[in-house]
């Protein structure tokens, strides 16, 4: 038996190698797949219309079980420090034995769209185990249109198959679970898994193989664009405000996730939202909250009250990382397109719960690329007796587990873009003040709106910087509407002393992690490093 949707026949399960189905159902739309996904057991209604799964084990990415295959293709592209190889042999192994596993299955295959951008994009196709899976990744991709299917040819094929448990010893891998990338053949097998998210970060690893050789920047950034066409980019790891800041209702939301930086223009790699629930209110995100109310939306790992079927966001019973998937015209103010022109801003994020940076600073290019390939923020300290101080983190490029290649290819082709188009980069602290956490308060956000706001009018740009003793970047003297001493950050410190101690611990931090980075970059970007001795 065989259903089909629209699609492309010469290019359907049985060329890739999937034979002996009990189906397989070719990009159903949403109501058959919430249909099959509940008459399946595989997930259930909440109230308002959303489809409810739950992932089991897996509540979120598994990034030990992601590997690479190296081959011709991949031996000097892929950065194999950051990346676990696998060999092409264990790759076809593991090829064979899911192919196997999935002789009788009613499969969903979607054919889709990562890039709005037309001249970079790549075509899809997904084959998943569950119906669930197969509408989360519809919602998250881009929908082609209806006549566009019929002549749809993938460049890139994922085969998700969670039920599928991986042997270790057979396939090359460390577990049971396994993603496994082969950037030759342009397949992605992932199995083991119920989280569905492994699927949208696998097409976001390959676009970031494949488009810096064209001399794209793929970038883990949100993005907006203002009235007058200006758009905006926010770098930022989990915590810092980056889907938050970037949500502005008198700007359009280009995404919350994933871009391209091209010689066009900025585009969405995506066509949805994958929004943490935790403690989602209406009253403090209304846009995301009524999504969770709509049909066609998918959430993940949120309880459910069993009479009444209405969300609790605030329990993390199963998990903190409660997520919701929806189609960005779920949002009012999201783009039609997914494009806009080249950002005129910049911004990092950072919440430093140290205390120590300033709550913006300007960034010339060496800095935008030192900061960059730090992708510094810091972690409030644990709940561990004793342990009373933060904990920094650095993720290079704001985005280290999607990185096939070096960061110092991102981090170049970051600098000639922002060079070539004469954008402003910043770095915002969105972290503590006053204080390290536990001492300190929360940066206000009404400052760090009407710094942002000033960032993205063009005003922050003309006023008068001073440099950070410690930091080493250029600091606003004065910015309207925010009180100077807040600006500083040692001023807002009662205990100076502990502040300068403070100071030199992070800066000698910075230190220590781009020991690593500096055989790779110029003289510029290592005198960009922060130093206690930088003249004030």
């Amino acid at each position: 038996m065989n259903q089909a949707g629209p699609f492309n026949p010469a290019f359907g399960a049985e060329k890739f190698g999937l034979k002996d189905l009990k189906s397989i159902s070719y990009n159903f739309e949403t109501p058959r797949l919430v249909e099959d996904a509940i008459r399946r057991a595989e997930a259930m209604m909440a109230k308002g219309g959303a489809l409810n799964a739950e992932t089991g084990i897996h509540t979120g990415r598994s990034p030990n079980d992601k590997f690479t295959v190296r081959d011709a293709t991949t031996e000097t592209a892929v950065w194999w420090d950051n990346n676990k190889a696998m060999t092409p042999q264990a790759f076809d192994t593991l090829y064979a034995d899911m192919l196997a596993h999935a002789k009788g299955m009613e499969l969903y295959a979607q054919d889709l769209y990562g890039g709005a951008d037309e001249a970079f994009r790549v075509k899809v196709r997904v084959f998943t185990e569950f119906a669930w899976h197969s509408l989360f990744i519809r919602d998250l991709l881009i929908r082609p249109r209806a006549e566009e299917l019929a002549s749809f040819t993938p460049d890139l094929t994922i085969l998700d198959l969670p039920s599928f448990n991986a042997d270790p010893a057979r396939h090359g891998c460390r577990s049971q679970t396994v993603i496994a990338i082969n950037f030759s053949r342009k397949i992605v097998l992932v199995g083991g898994t119920n989280y569905a998210g492994e699927m949208k970060k696998s097409v976001f690893t390959y676009l970031n193989f494949t488009l810096p050789p064209q001399g794209v920047m793929p970038m883990h950034c949100s993005a907006n664009v203002g009235p007058d066409g200006g758009s905006a980019l926010f770098f930022g790891l989990s915590g810092t405000g980056k889907t938050t800041l970037s949500a502005d209702a008198s700007r359009t939301l280009i995404g919350d996730d994933e871009h391209g930086w091209s010689p066009r223009g900025i585009f969405n790699f995506e066509g949805g939202c994958y929004a943490k629930a935790i403690n989602l209110s209406a009253e403090a995100e209304p846009e995301i909250f009524s999504t969770s109310e709509r049909f066609g939306t998918v959430m993940e790992n949120v309880l459910l009250d069993p009479m009444t079927r209405l969300a609790n966001f605030a329990d993390q019973t199963k998990t903190e990382n409660t997520r919701i998937a929806y189609p960005l015209d779920f949002i009012p103010n999201a783009s039609t397109t997914g494009q806009a022109g080249h950002p005129r801003n910049v911004v990092f994020l950072a919440c430093d719960a140290f205390g120590v940076l300033p709550p913006v600073a300007k960034l010339d290019g060496s800095q935008a690329m030192y900061h960059f390939l730090s992708g510094y923020t810091a972690l409030v300290a644990g709940t561990e007796k004793g342990v009373t101080e933060p904990v920094a983190t650095f993720s290079t490029c704001f985005g280290h587990p999607f990185l096939p290649s070096h960061p110092s290819v991102y981090g170049n082709l970051l600098r000639a873009l922002l060079a070539k188009h004469h954008a402003n980069c910043w770095l915002v602290n969105t972290g503590w003040t006053g204080g390290i956490y536990g001492v300190g308060k929360r940066m206000p956000i009404r400052v760090t709106r009407k710094l942002l706001n000033a960032i993205l009018d063009g005003s922050l740009a003309k006023v008068s910087f001073r440099t950070d003793p410690h930091i080493g970047v250029s600091v606003p003297v004065a910015v309207p509407g925010v009180e100077s001493d807040i600006l500083d950050p040692i001023k807002t410190w009662a205990d100076k002393q502990a502040f300068e101690t403070t100071a030199k611990k992070l800066v000698e931090m910075f230190r220590k992690n781009f020991v690593k980075f500096e055989p790779f970059v110029d003289n510029t970007v290592k005198a960009a490093q922060p130093g206690i001795a930088k003249a004030a």
